[in-house]
């Protein structure tokens, strides 16, 4: 570095400085060449002799290599086959060691496809996890350990859907089964209870205080009794089975276990709880028609019983699928359904023996559901809304009966010909009269053929009704206050409405209102003896217990004033007719001299009306006749001053008086006993006050005493005096009376229109008073 570093000649000056160190060395090494030179010259020599020995030492080594490379040919051989045979050895023993490594895995491996040929899949998702847990990490590096363990999450998830598979079938199963299942424990239930009640009949009737040993025994022997009669009926009849006789559960149990050693027994609860959702609302879903027959609800019952059932057992034989909290709610809200349903239904329902039958299967699904711990009140509070349709539909049913009872009936007192018959008659209807009892037979009950058949038919109602108030866990004193009120429905509604409709019958008449009033009568009496035979049969006193009586006394007392109006409308119609054909002649010079031929036929008709009266209460009568004769003399009154009659002649007063006069005789003649002095005849004084004044032509007298309590005309009103003193004065003209009075006496016209000047003097001072 320093030559290149240093003076621009310092390279040349270093090279000949080199050249000259060469040639020194040069020198020392010609100077050593010299002086070896001969030893070098002897060693080449020697080396020369040396060349024939080496030759034959060559041949020599060839010779016997040869010679031994032919004899090792056999050794290499004999080596390489024993090489050979400890590989194979070797190889052997590892394949031995591997194999005995592999063989559990193997034999492991087949038992796993057996168990799946057999499908019993529990074991076999033990065996993986075996598989994989203990043996397949000790051979995991073979190719067909990588084979087996891509294979087992395969078969797992085939096992999760084989066994998916099986819940599903299991599911259907029971879909199709429910109703044989449910039907099932209805009929157990059933039959439980009917064992209980007739147990606790038995023991009632042989209850004694002493409980002693000999009673004791009794009751024992009385009850291994009617366990064996109950044992002999039930080998008649059809074989009693269980849900798990009728479903095979396994599958949900095999599917849970899988599912939970899969660790996705969540997964699986929640898709058995949801399907199961699904279900019950399949099984919550009525047919359109099903409250046309009593199958149709007993088919809905007993699917919904075999649902319950089912998830009752399944909470009782599994952990955790099934919980107290999620039947509970499943229970809610199938009871909600259930009640829609059922109150929806049962309102279709017009016949009262399918209510029954439906109550009765609705008392037999709720109690068989108690029997399983599922609460059931609602379903007896339901009951009562179902009490008050059957009620209504038995209404409606025995207001056909009576209808076709009134419509049967004769109207007419029944005829005893015997002791017999009237024994008969008796034992239907409770009839006390000692009057009639001293009577010979034959003879006539009062009442006409309804009265024991509406007696019986309210009976027969009590007992109907009764049929649904039973086994609703109820007591006494509560059925016995229903039964008196449906029956207290009966009669003032159905009873009523009937009794109503039949006075109101246009070909109803007044023999056979007054046959109706009688009967009426009859039926409130024997009011006192439906409420004993209510206590009778519910056993509650009416004097220790306070219950609803009987209001049906109203019924008949309303339906008994009704007939009574009745009679007085049809009264004044039939009069109304007579008078229509009345046909007087109001221009007539001079009377007939005898009473019309009408008014005759009409107080013959109403002779004839108030004798079959006689039968009637006294005040009826009464007051039927003295409504008749009222109504007859504001009939002949408005006759006189209807407004199209505008001419009437002194002879037509005359004629109508002579009328009035049989009105009078008749009253006088007393057709209704009972009324006092005159009292009837006053009907019509009215009438005779007016035709008096005009017939005596008193007038000086009543516009003298007008207005005092003395007078004798005291009930002529001056404004029906002016209306009839007008139309006679119109007829002047035409009425030879009054030309006459014109001819012979001009004053007395004079006296004419100074009356009518009064009279309208009169008229005008009352209006202007009020």
């Amino acid at each position: 570095r320093s030559v290149y570093d240093d003076q621009p000649n310092a390279h040349q000056r270093f090279m000949e400085k080199l050249d000259a160190c060469i040639r020194n060395h040069d020198r020392e090494i010609e100077k050593m060449c010299n002086f070896h030179h001969q030893g070098f010259v002897d060693a080449i020599t020697e080396l020369l002799k040396v060349r024939a020995d080496a030759e034959k030492l060559k041949v020599q080594v060839t010779d016997t290599n040869r010679r031994l490379q032919d004899a090792g040919k056999e050794v290499i051989a004999q080596t390489e086959e024993i090489i050979r045979c400890r590989v194979q050895q070797r190889n052997i023993t590892t394949v031995v060691e591997k194999l005995q490594l592999c063989l559990p895995v193997l034999e492991m491996y087949s038992k796993l496809k057996e168990q799946m040929k057999i499908k019993r899949y529990y074991s076999a998702l033990k065996t993986m996890e075996q598989l994989e847990n203990l043996y397949l990490p000790r051979v995991s590096q073979y190719r067909f350990c990588q084979i087996m363990i891509e294979n087992l999450p395969k078969l797992r998830e085939e096992i999760k859907e084989i066994s998916m598979s099986d819940l599903k079938d299991f599911l259907e199963s029971i879909r199709k089964h429910s109703d044989r299942i449910g039907e099932t424990a209805m009929k157990q239930a059933q039959q439980q209870k009917t064992f209980s009640t007739t147990l606790q009949k038995h023991n009632n009737v042989n209850y004694s205080r002493n409980m002693h040993l000999g009673s004791r025994i009794l009751e024992s022997k009385n009850e291994m009794t009617l366990k064996r009669t109950f044992e002999e009926d039930d080998e008649h009849d059809e074989e009693v089975l269980t849900a798990q006789d009728l479903v095979d559960f396994s599958p949900v149990y095999r599917c849970l276990h899988i599912y939970s050693v899969l660790g996705d027994g969540e997964v699986f609860e929640n898709y058995y709880r949801k399907q199961r959702r699904k279900q019950a609302r399949l099984v919550l879903q009525p047919q359109s028609s099903m409250h046309e027959t009593v199958e149709g609800y007993r088919r809905y019952f007993s699917q919904i019983v075999g649902f319950f059932v089912v998830e009752d057992h399944i909470l009782h034989v599994t952990q955790g699928l099934v919980t107290r909290t999620y039947t509970d709610e499943l229970w809610n809200m199938a009871l909600s359904k259930i009640i829609a349903v059922l109150r929806t239904h049962s309102s279709y329902c017009n016949d009262p023996d399918l209510v029954l039958e439906l109550k009765n299967l609705i008392v037999v699904f709720a109690d068989t559901l108690q029997g399983y711990g599922f609460p059931v009140n609602r379903l007896f509070d339901l009951l009562f809304e179902i009490r008050d349709q059957y009620n209504e539909t038995l209404l409606k049913k025995w207001s056909g009966l009576f209808r076709d009872i009134f419509e049967a009936d004769n109207y007419s007192p029944i005829p005893v010909a015997n002791e017999e018959e009237y024994k008969i008659v008796i034992s239907k209807f409770p009839f006390q009269d000692s009057e009639l009892d001293k009577q010979s037979f034959p003879k006539k009950l009062p009442m006409s053929q309804s009265v024991p058949q509406i007696y019986i038919q309210v009976k027969e109602f009590i007992y109907a009704s009764l049929k649904f108030s039973e086994s609703l866990h109820r007591s006494s004193t509560e059925i016995d206050d229903m039964l008196r009120k449906s029956t207290n429905l009966l009669l003032t509604r159905t009873l009523s409405s009937c009794l109503q409709y039949l006075i109101k019958k246009p070909h109803i008449g007044l023999t056979e209102l007054v046959q109706i009033i009688i009967n009426t009568t009859h039926l409130e009496l024997a009011c006192k003896y439906l409420e004993d035979f209510i206590s009778n049969i519910t056993n509650i006193s009416q004097v220790t217990v306070h219950t609803a009586r009987l209001y049906g006394l109203s019924t008949f007392k309303d339906a008994r004033h009704a007939a009574e109006g009745e009679i007085y409308t049809k009264l004044n119609q039939k009069i109304d007719e007579f008078i229509q054909i009345a046909d007087y002649d109001w221009t007539m010079s001079e009377s007939d001299g005898r009473a019309s031929g009408y008014l005759m036929d009409l107080i013959n008709f109403l002779r004839s009306t108030f004798q079959v009266f006689t039968h009637l209460p006294g005040k009826v009568a009464q007051t039927a006749c003295m409504s008749a004769c009222q109504h007859l003399s504001t009939s002949l009154m408005q006759m006189l001053l209807d407004t199209e009659l505008k001419q009437i002649s002194m002879g037509a007063i005359q004629q109508f008086n002579l009328d009035v006069i049989q009105c009078e005789l008749f009253a006088s003649s007393e057709p209704v006993p009972g009324f006092q002095g005159d009292t009837l005849q006053l009907a019509f004084i009215d009438l005779r006050q007016l035709l008096d004044l005009f017939m005596v032509w008193d007038w000086s007298t009543y516009l003298a005493d007008y207005g005092q309590a003395t007078s004798k005309y005291l009930r002529v009103n001056p404004s029906t005096a002016l209306t009839l003193l007008e139309k006679m004065r119109d007829s002047s003209k035409k009425n030879n009376i009054f030309a006459q009075f014109r001819k012979n006496d001009r004053d007395k016209q004079k006296l004419i229109e100074t009356v009518v000047k009064q009279l309208r003097s009169l008229v005008n001072g009352m209006s202007q008073h009020t």
